[in-house]
């Protein structure tokens, strides 16, 4: 009898081996090193690269203005609280070497006036730090029953032209509105006819528009404290302000007149009729390029004292920029920066303001004592 045999089935070559292959020890050890090392990485970049990077960005876009007139204002010790007469003597007259460099993009508007006779030799030296240039040459009148426009004769050519070659600052003459206001205002045919005096000598000695002063004077007259009149006295402004912008500029056809209006600042929180107020800047802002605001004569000879206070500054423009609507025009304000000292004759309730050549005989008369006054560095960059 033969043994039973043990059949064995041989695998079928229609299956496929599916067990998983157990890395060796070795093989452990360096897969665990490479994940190791692309942790570092990520950990590197993430905490450390990116906010060194960060920073380096921050402080390159933020970092302090400290141009090189300020460095210079530093090294002639001209930063500091306790200045003397004497230094003030021997400064007074200095300027920066740097005359054409402008360091901020917003604009800058300076009155050249006939008293100050150095004035118009400055613009033409620093004329690249402004964008505008007001020499102040004109005045509106009435005559008999009309109007008449006086100071051409201050008109001064060579000097525009020398202006114009050297740089790209707008000539905007002042004219001042000294016509008989209700009469002006209440009749449609003066109103024209001032307009068309203004337009006609812009286009003749190629200006690029006009820098009007008639808001204090109207005030003085009384006449904003009558609202029909108030109103006739905005919507006069907007008319010559329309009638500029409708007019091409001789220098450059793309470009229009401008029309930028002198304001005073308000002196309480509660308006006056007779205040321009946040309400008025509003009303005009289509039609006038920018609002020359007369921050300065703080003080008179009754109540003598600072010309302009920096808190006083402030206080006024805001109230100025009082709502949200008018503080968006912001970018309208040329806010002003009195360069003139007052001298106050106090026994005789008088005030005289000092130009530059009697500014030093001022300080050698009195000797004034400038300690804890806290001056403070102005330039125009």
């Amino acid at each position: 009898m033969t043994r039973k045999r043990d059949r064995r089935v041989a695998p079928s070559s229609d299956h496929h081996e599916t067990g998983v292959k157990t890395p060796t020890r070795p093989d452990q050890f360096s897969e665990a090193a490479a994940s190791d090392r692309k942790l570092m990485t990520i950990f590197i970049v993430f905490f450390v690269v990116i906010p060194a990077v960060s920073i380096l960005v921050y402080r390159i876009k933020y970092a302090p203005n400290t141009d090189s007139s300020y460095s210079q204002f530093q090294e002639d010790g001209l930063v500091k609280t306790d200045v003397d007469y004497q230094e003030i003597l021997d400064e007074n007259s200095k300027t920066l070497k740097n005359e054409s460099h402008r360091h901020y993009t917003y604009p800058v508007l300076a009155y050249i006036t006939p008293w100050n006779s150095k004035g118009y030799e400055m613009a033409k030296r620093f004329t690249n730090k402004f964008t505008k240039l007001c020499p102040v040459w004109y005045d509106l009148k009435s005559q008999g029953t009309g109007l008449v426009l006086e100071g051409r004769h201050n008109a001064d050519m060579g000097w525009i032209s020398e202006l114009r070659r050297n740089g790209n600052a707008l000539v905007l003459p002042r004219v001042v509105l000294e016509a008989f206001p209700k009469e002006l205002l209440k009749k449609k045919k003066l109103r024209d006819k001032a307009i068309d005096l203004i337009i006609s000598e812009c286009k003749e000695m190629e200006y690029d528009g006009i820098v009007l002063e008639s808001w204090s004077r109207w005030a003085a007259y009384g006449i904003l404290h009558d609202p029909e009149m108030r109103n006739k006295a905005l919507q006069f402004i907007k008319q010559l302000g329309h009638a500029l912008h409708s007019v091409s500029s001789s220098r450059n056809g793309k470009q229009y007149l401008q029309l930028v209006y002198v304001i005073g600042p308000p002196y309480s929180e509660k308006l006056q009729p007779h205040d321009f107020g946040p309400e008025d800047l509003q009303s005009l802002s289509d039609d006038v390029d920018g609002f020359s605001f007369m921050t300065y004569d703080y003080s008179s000879p009754h109540n003598p004292g600072p010309n302009a206070p920096l808190k006083w500054i402030r206080f006024t423009l805001q109230i100025l920029l009082g709502n949200s609507g008018a503080r968006a025009l912001a970018n309208k304000i040329f806010l002003g920066i009195n360069f003139y000292g007052n001298d106050f004759v106090l026994s005789e309730g008088m005030l005289e303001s000092p130009i530059s050549g009697r500014v030093k005989d001022s300080y050698t008369s009195y000797k004034t004592t400038l300690n804890g006054m806290g001056l403070h560095k102005l330039t125009i960059d």
